[in-house]
């Protein structure tokens, strides 16, 4: 995805900070673009440090900033998104509770740990903060979806109003009146 390469854990220096700076070229922002169901990427960076936490687990800390277009959930129009997220991740050489044994895995509380492998992908942990980040519903500010009428022809034509609970107690109420 980027030319950053993953870092080899065991050639971390324990006593400074390994700093990271991603752009990643219009190439890779079309790919990851296409992974993420985008429209498009337009800008992406993510800046930070990765340093020792203790005396075998390590901390990353950066800041994710995006532009991205998805297409509007009513009106398929694109939207575009502006994107500031702060990112943490703590690889611990050993997790809290190992469930190796157990049939059910449970996830963590904190969801920004992770186990500590041989390496540390700052664009990976890119890839996925983008993913989180993004809306789920993107919506244009002005698009409504409106009413949608179905019926069968020659039948009248069930509305929305029709289907709020008391919109029967309504007509009942009207047509009670009109008996008096």
């Amino acid at each position: 995805m980027t030319d950053t390469p993953a870092l080899r854990v065991a050639e971390l220096p324990q006593n400074a900070p390994t700093p990271f700076d991603l752009s990643p070229d219009a190439g890779a922002r079309a790919a990851l673009a296409g992974e993420l169901g985008l429209s498009a990427l337009r800008k992406l960076r993510f800046t930070g440090r990765i340093v020792a936490h203790g005396a075998r687990d390590w901390l990353l800390e950066g800041h994710l900033g995006a532009t991205v277009v998805q297409p509007c959930v009513v009106t398929l129009d694109p939207v575009t998104t502006r994107i500031e997220s702060d990112v943490r991740r703590l690889f611990l050489a050993e997790m809290p509770e190992d469930h190796d044994e157990a049939p059910e895995v449970e996830m963590p509380d904190d969801d920004t740990i992770e186990a500590l492998g041989a390496w540390i992908d700052p664009a990976a942990v890119m890839a996925e903060a983008l993913a989180l980040a993004l809306p789920l519903y993107p919506r244009k500010a002005d698009a409504d979806l409106g009413e949608a009428v179905f019926t069968a022809p020659g039948k009248m034509p069930m509305r929305d109003e029709d289907a709020r609970p008391f919109a029967g107690l309504a007509g009942l109420r009207n047509t009670l009146k009109q008996g008096k």
